[in-house]
Formats: structure tokens, C-alpha cells, sequence
């Protein structure tokens, strides 16, 4: 059985999977907090999965986390594995050399996304 902790940054991983814009800081400098967001394939995977805590602002940060951390092939790799995260578990578990790169990569931009995007 999968840890829900471990899920967790599994999906936020895949939402990172994109980069068609940049991220931008919404209200930087009017002592609102600043607000990531970002298009790409991550956060349209996010969107089409239909989950409940999918909103266009969590994708869209997530997004912007995912360009900031992940480089493009990985942001694609990422988001493929929304549609199936038992693949992503295969990818946890493998000694391969480039799936444990991989998913050192892609667990650090999880925590970093779940920091960044958790009021999103």
C-alpha cells in the first residue's frame, strides 16, 4: 500500500510537467502574498485528471514550481505518469540509474511544490 504522503508528492510531481509560460508573481510588492501560476503539460494533466483539490490556481502554481525545478523532458515525463501513478510507484521502486535520478528530481520539486502551492 502507498503512503498518502508519498502519493502526494507523486501527484504534485506530475503537475509539474509543462512550461508554455513562464511563472509569474501576481501582487509581488502590495504586501499580498505573491502568487505562482503557470501553463504547461503538468498543470493540464492536473486539470484532466478531475480530482478535488484540482483548481486552475493549485495547477497553475504547480506549474510554476515545475518550471522553476524540473527541466522540460522531465515536466513531460511527470504528467504521463497522472493518468497512471502505479507507473510512477514502478519508477520509485527501480534501480535503473535514470529513473532514480528522476525520481530524486522529481521528489524534491513535490516537497518544494507542496511548500509553495499548499494556500493555492
Amino acid at each position: 500500500m502507498v503512503r498518502p504522503g508519498l502519493v502526494l508528492v507523486a501527484l504534485l510531481g506530475l503537475a509539474a510537467c509543462g512550461g508554455g509560460t513562464r511563472y509569474s508573481l501576481l501582487n509581488a510588492g502590495f504586501g499580498a502574498p505573491a502568487v505562482l501560476y503557470a501553463t504547461g503539460p503538468i498543470q493540464k494533466a492536473c486539470l484532466a485528471q478531475g480530482r478535488k483539490a484540482a483548481s486552475r490556481a493549485r495547477c497553475g502554481c504547480i506549474q510554476a514550481v515545475a518550471d522553476m525545478e524540473l527541466s522540460s523532458s522531465y515536466q513531460r515525463r511527470g504528467a504521463s505518469y497522472f493518468r497512471n501513478p502505479a507507473k510512477l510507484q514502478e519508477v520509485r521502486q527501480s534501480d535503473a540509474a535514470s529513473n532514480e535520478r528522476f525520481w530524486t528530481a522529481w521528489k524534491a520539486y513535490g516537497e518544494r511544490a507542496e511548500q509553495l502551492c499548499a494556500a493555492s
